[in-house]
């Protein structure tokens, strides 16, 4: 059933700011009883209360407006729920794809060292280096990603190569010249997909990268 209103947009807005404060209240608690979070709450009235606007012809006058947003608050609940459902279904089947299919890497000797001296890294360091080394993204790539100019990155990469080149040195687990022949270009140790110890899903295309060892020279390109 329509309630069509034939004043002007300021009475609609009035309409709809009358039904909203009678009703944000008891529509509130009824999400807010329904929900697993005040985020989930919030997201629900919002909707429920958006779609009241764009459907106020059809928002029944007096006490019949608070069943009417019931209503509409249900069917909004049912619909995040159902995409909840989805989500975690699916966040369930990555999770067993990839115990199945990944190993996480493990490293000895000198490259033990190397990938601790990765991990001493500021986060903004080790994120670069990776992009570069990892993803093989030029600094264009990179910087596109990272939301700067690509003289940035170059400027960053160059600082990062050397305090990892820096980071090698001082590793105990690496013997002095180790150390010493790594230049400010390395890339960090293999990642997780170019590890020779993964296991990747069938699907998955093997990147370039994988057959580099891990004291390739990367380039201020980007490529080893």
């Amino acid at each position: 059933m329509s309630y069509p209103h034939h004043g002007g947009p300021d009475d609609r807005r009035q309409r709809f700011e009358e039904v909203y404060a009678a009703n944000r209240g008891p529509i509130l608690g009824y999400v807010l009883r329904r929900t697993g979070s005040p985020h989930d709450a919030a997201d629900v009235l919002a909707e429920t209360f958006l779609t009241a606007w764009r459907r106020l012809d059809d928002v029944p006058p007096g006490d019949q407006a608070r069943l009417w947003l019931y209503g509409v608050a249900r069917r909004v609940l049912a619909n995040q729920q159902r995409g909840e459902h989805r989500r975690s279904e699916l966040a369930g089947r990555l999770r067993a794809e990839l115990t199945t299919a990944y190993q996480a890497p493990e490293y000895a000797g000198e490259l033990a060292g190397i990938a601790a001296a990765f991990r001493s890294l500021p986060e903004a360091d080790r994120e670069l280096l990776a992009l570069v080394g990892w993803e093989g993204l030029d600094n264009g790539q990179a910087a596109a990603v990272l939301g700067c100019s690509r003289n940035a990155v170059r400027i960053r990469l160059h600082r990062a190569r050397r305090r990892l080149a820096s980071a090698i040195a001082r590793q105990p687990t690496l013997p002095p010249q180790a150390g010493a022949a790594q230049p400010a270009g390395t890339a960090p140790p293999a990642g997780p997909s170019q590890h020779a110890g993964a296991r990747q899903p069938a699907s998955a295309p093997r990147p370039a990268s994988a057959s580099r060892p891990a004291s390739a020279h990367v380039t201020n390109g980007g490529h080893a």
